[in-house]
């Protein structure tokens, strides 16, 4: 977990640097390298899975910008967009769910091909916050990450991860605002 947590925030600082902004408090280390342009995904290059959800096509269209940089932290060759949704799904939102997938396939049902999940933290402040990826495989292990983030939570992958679940997970001021399941795609 600790990995991941400062690979968190070792691309967070150079993904934010990339947008001319620094996290709070946390300048850019002369040592932190900035992701290079040809490495960040662009609005330009996401792209829909086959099955995408008219609801996750609108959410992508109303800010493509905070969905590619979602998209950056899972990698450059993650553009399609499986998931997207706002969360919770009333008027107050306070995060975006995203799952992408790189295109590729693992095996050769629909849903092996490889997930990569992000919580995007819209609240603008750090909250407890937490991400779980399911595949649709019982005996694979979840992948998971949970704590207090200020920018997102993730990411979290998924080697076959298509008609799987994604959980997310926000809690603000001791009350939880976000505690809910969503299909990875459209899967009967």
């Amino acid at each position: 977990m600790r990995a991941k947590t400062a690979f968190r925030s070792a691309i967070t600082v150079a993904a934010l640097a990339l947008l001319g902004t620094t996290v709070p408090g946390q300048a850019l280390a002369a040592t932190d390298t900035p992701l290079h342009r040809a490495s960040a995904v662009d609005a330009g290059d996401l792209t829909f899975a086959p099955r995408a959800s008219k609801e996750t096509r609108s959410v992508v269209a109303a800010n493509p910008s905070v969905a590619a940089r979602a998209g950056t932290v899972c990698g450059a060759h993650y553009t399609k967009v499986i998931t997207a949704e706002r969360l919770p799904s009333d008027s107050a939102r306070y995060a975006t769910v995203y799952v992408y997938t790189d295109g590729t396939t693992t095996g050769d049902r629909i849903y092996d091909v490889p997930t990569c999940g992000v919580l995007f933290n819209e609240t603008g402040s750090a909250q407890s916050m937490g991400i779980r990826l399911k595949d649709n495989y019982t005996a694979t292990p979840d992948d998971e990450d949970f704590g207090t983030f200020s920018t997102y939570a993730g990411p979290v992958r998924q080697k076959k991860g298509y008609c799987g679940k994604v959980y997310s997970y926000m809690k603000m001021g001791g009350r939880v605002v976000i505690d809910t399941y969503s299909g990875v795609g459209s899967c009967n």
